[in-house]
Protein backbone atom coordinates (compact mmCIF):
# COMPACT_ATOMS: atom_id res chain seq x y z
CA UNK A 1 0.00 0.00 0.00
CA UNK A 2 1.46 3.38 -1.01
CA UNK A 3 1.03 6.70 0.72
CA UNK A 4 -0.64 9.46 -1.28
CA UNK A 5 1.60 12.56 -1.01
CA UNK A 6 -1.23 14.83 -2.22
CA UNK A 7 -3.39 14.33 0.86
CA UNK A 8 -3.13 16.38 4.03
CA UNK A 9 -0.92 19.15 2.63
CA UNK A 10 -1.11 22.08 5.02
CA UNK A 11 -1.82 25.57 3.68
CA UNK A 12 1.58 26.73 4.89
CA UNK A 13 3.42 23.94 3.07
CA UNK A 14 1.43 24.42 -0.15
CA UNK A 15 2.12 28.17 -0.10
CA UNK A 16 5.83 27.40 0.30
CA UNK A 17 5.63 25.02 -2.66
CA UNK A 18 3.97 27.66 -4.84
CA UNK A 19 6.71 30.14 -3.92
CA UNK A 20 9.33 27.46 -4.66
CA UNK A 21 7.81 27.09 -8.15
CA UNK A 22 8.15 30.86 -8.65
CA UNK A 23 4.52 31.85 -8.24
CA UNK A 24 3.57 35.14 -6.65
CA UNK A 25 0.63 35.84 -4.34
CA UNK A 26 -1.38 38.43 -6.29
CA UNK A 27 -4.38 39.05 -4.06
CA UNK A 28 -6.83 37.59 -1.58
CA UNK A 29 -10.55 37.89 -2.12
CA UNK A 30 -12.90 36.38 0.39
CA UNK A 31 -11.45 33.03 1.40
CA UNK A 32 -9.37 32.55 -1.75
CA UNK A 33 -5.78 33.44 -2.54
CA UNK A 34 -4.83 34.06 -6.16
CA UNK A 35 -1.32 32.97 -7.20
CA UNK A 36 0.14 33.64 -10.63
CA UNK A 37 3.25 33.10 -12.71
CA UNK A 38 4.03 34.69 -16.03
CA UNK A 39 3.09 32.26 -18.78
CA UNK A 40 0.35 30.40 -16.89
CA UNK A 41 -2.93 30.15 -18.75
CA UNK A 42 -4.90 30.47 -15.51
CA UNK A 43 -3.94 31.61 -12.03
CA UNK A 44 -3.91 29.14 -9.15
CA UNK A 45 -6.85 29.71 -6.80
CA UNK A 46 -6.16 28.49 -3.28
CA UNK A 47 -9.15 28.28 -0.93
CA UNK A 48 -7.88 29.30 2.50
CA UNK A 49 -10.93 28.16 4.45
CA UNK A 50 -9.79 24.52 4.23
CA UNK A 51 -6.66 23.33 6.00
CA UNK A 52 -5.31 20.91 4.89
CA UNK A 53 -5.70 21.80 1.21
CA UNK A 54 -8.18 19.54 -0.53
CA UNK A 55 -6.67 16.97 -2.88
CA UNK A 56 -8.64 18.19 -5.92
CA UNK A 57 -7.21 21.71 -5.43
CA UNK A 58 -3.68 20.29 -5.41
CA UNK A 59 -4.34 18.16 -8.50
CA UNK A 60 -5.82 21.14 -10.38
CA UNK A 61 -2.82 23.28 -9.45
CA UNK A 62 -0.41 20.56 -10.62
CA UNK A 63 -2.29 20.23 -13.90
CA UNK A 64 -2.17 23.98 -14.45
CA UNK A 65 1.55 24.09 -13.58
CA UNK A 66 2.18 20.99 -15.73
CA UNK A 67 4.00 19.17 -12.91
CA UNK A 68 3.56 15.80 -11.22
CA UNK A 69 3.49 14.64 -7.63
CA UNK A 70 7.17 13.73 -8.08
CA UNK A 71 7.96 17.45 -8.33
CA UNK A 72 6.20 18.05 -5.01
CA UNK A 73 8.12 15.17 -3.42
CA UNK A 74 11.36 16.75 -4.70
CA UNK A 75 10.29 20.01 -3.00
CA UNK A 76 9.75 18.16 0.27
CA UNK A 77 13.26 16.72 0.08
CA UNK A 78 14.85 20.16 -0.41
Amino acid sequence: MSINPLKNISLKTFRQYLKWKGLEHIRTKGGHEIWNLKGLLRPIVLPTHFDPVREYVVKNAFENLEVTADDYIEFLKS
